[in-house]
């Protein structure tokens, strides 16, 4: 594998955009999310976990995350980064004003993700389900003069999850709690992960939801790549980080409706160090 320049992407994208709803959505049932994320980065965390600066780079990635019924246990789930933009600014001497070195850009197609969630035990308030995820290497893993511009890592995983969920009444508004774990294989000599979150939503209003949501990833160190990011991305090996975010969810009609979302990392290894802000509009024929 090239080495690993300066590099970032979506690691908890496909996380943050899950719809708030039932663990799984009822045959013919759907929910899909037209999303445009934007993260603008001059720090990382290296592999010891300080924060160190970096010259300004950016992600732009506009998806679709979409969930389908196949019957009233098993959905589809997809995540699809259609167009995904990696730039850095262009860098400029404060003294002179002369530029020191011209900015550079790479527009591609990002990783795709596609997966089946089961419902395995519901009774009343309570439901728990397992879901499958394959990370597809569509993306681009090498781009740029110097190799660095990626909007994929080049190996295909498969991420299994346990997840749990529970609806109450909080305050007499409909509320809900749901958590995960999960163990991520990786291939092409990167090492596996576990995974586990946390998500808790409240319904404010008739149309407004108010969700938080915890993500955290955590490297076995079982991978054979020495390669290695001295300025934090999510497509090197042994990345690992704590994220939490908050995000709104506003019903304009029954099924159609706006988010906005704020992450942010509370710590991390080989990772960008600033937040990242996700927009976007979904139906949710259930």
């Amino acid at each position: 594998m090239k080495q690993i320049q300066v590099v970032f992407a979506v690691g908890c994208m496909l996380m943050f955009q899950q719809s708030f709803s039932q663990w799984t959505n009822g045959k013919g049932k759907a929910y899909y999310k037209l999303a445009a994320w934007s993260l603008v980065a001059d720090q990382h965390y290296t592999n010891t976990g300080e924060i160190d600066p970096n010259a300004t780079r950016g992600n732009f990635t506009l998806s679709l995350y979409g969930e389908y019924g196949l019957t009233n246990k098993l959905d589809i789930i997809t995540y699809i980064p259609f167009f995904t933009r990696i730039y850095q600014n262009a860098q400029v001497s404060g003294i002179t004003g002369n530029v020191l070195q011209p900015g550079e850009s790479l527009n591609a197609f990002g990783d795709l993700d596609i997966g089946l969630r089961h419902l395995v035990f519901k009774k009343k308030n309570l439901s728990v389900s397992t879901t499958l995820k394959f990370g597809l290497p569509t993306g681009k893993d090498a781009g740029g003069s110097d190799g660095s511009y990626q909007t994929g890592d080049g190996e295909f995983n498969q991420l299994l999850t346990l997840d749990a969920g529970i609806s109450y009444q909080l305050f007499q508004k409909p509320s809900y709690a749901k958590a995960f774990i999960g163990f991520n294989n990786r291939t092409q000599g990167f090492s596996d992960e576990l995974q586990f979150g946390f998500e808790s939503g409240i319904k404010l209003f008739d149309k407004l939801w108010i969700l938080g949501r915890l993500h955290s990833v955590n490297s076995l160190q079982n991978g054979t790549l020495t390669a290695q990011n001295s300025q934090g991305s999510i497509f090197a090996n042994n990345i690992e980080y704590v994220a939490i975010g908050g995000e709104t969810a506003y019903y304009i009609t029954k099924k159609l409706g706006v988010t906005l979302n704020y992450t942010s990392a509370l710590s991390g290894r080989i990772i960008y160090a600033n937040p990242s802000i996700n927009g976007g509009i979904f139906l949710d024929l259930k």
